[in-house]
């Protein structure tokens, strides 16, 4: 287990984002030192040298790039940096410093932990195992890497690629409502034009093969002038 005494500093400045990992890493069974700032940090690094540094780049006083040159001065802790999506070049900054991982403000819980254990899994030089990609929901299996979906019997539900990309936000998304703009930004990226319909008739024609597979399944639902809301309960499987 990689997380039996492993302890991990949160730097992070906004509360409710640090809480929220902090309970998300005591929950998965490691130790947690919460750090608001800079200063904090040091004062974790003074009792102890910690695993793994979560590291902020926004950070009041001395910022997340700074913080992290001064860490990779004094040795190989692994960091995972936390930044917005509209620091790209801060990110490829912070990569070039030392940073071992980066993860995109917001981001779901599981990819946190993920993330997090393979960072040590790395450092403790143990194997490599990838976390597994394979969801099941309402009757349905549908593997990411594989880019299937099949009945829980085992029948299979052909899409094509942009159906198969909208799937893939909602499975990992499950239960949070989701704007066109994100759906767009997600899968079409920069190809993305103001005003785009075509998620709506994607989204349509989803629902459908959904419901042709399983009669009677209602998935996707349209939050009025929001998006779209993916209700099924989603396991991930082994």
């Amino acid at each position: 287990m990689v997380n039996s005494d492993a302890l991990i500093a949160v730097v992070e400045d906004d509360d409710e984002i640090r809480r929220l990992v902090a309970d998300l890493l005591a929950q998965d069974g490691f130790l947690v030192a919460p750090a608001p700032t800079g200063a904090d940090l040091d004062a974790v690094l003074a009792r102890r040298t910690p695993d793994l540094v979560i590291l902020d780049l926004m950070l009041p006083g001395e910022d997340g790039l700074s913080i992290c040159r001064r860490l990779r001065a004094r040795g190989g802790v692994p960091i995972l940096m936390l930044t917005a999506k509209s620091d790209a070049i801060d990110r490829v900054v912070g990569l070039e410093l030392g940073a071992d991982d980066y993860l995109v403000k917001p981001f779901e819980p599981r990819e946190l932990v993920a993330r997090v254990r393979a960072i040590l899994r790395r450092a403790r030089g143990m194997p490599e195992a990838l976390p597994s990609r394979r969801y099941g929901f309402d009757g349905f299996v549908v593997d990411l890497d594989a880019r299937r979906l099949e009945t829980s019997g085992g029948a299979p539900v052909p899409l094509t690629s942009a159906e198969f990309d909208l799937l893939a936000c909602f499975v990992q998304r499950p239960r949070r409502v989701l704007s066109r703009d994100q759906l767009l930004d997600w899968t079409r990226g920069r190809d993305a034009e103001p005003f785009d319909r075509t998620i709506d008739m994607t989204i349509s024609r989803l629902r459908k093969k959904i419901e042709q597979a399983a009669p009677g399944t209602s998935l996707i639902t349209t939050v009025r002038n929001t998006g779209y809301l993916f209700v099924a309960t989603v396991k991930q499987l082994t």
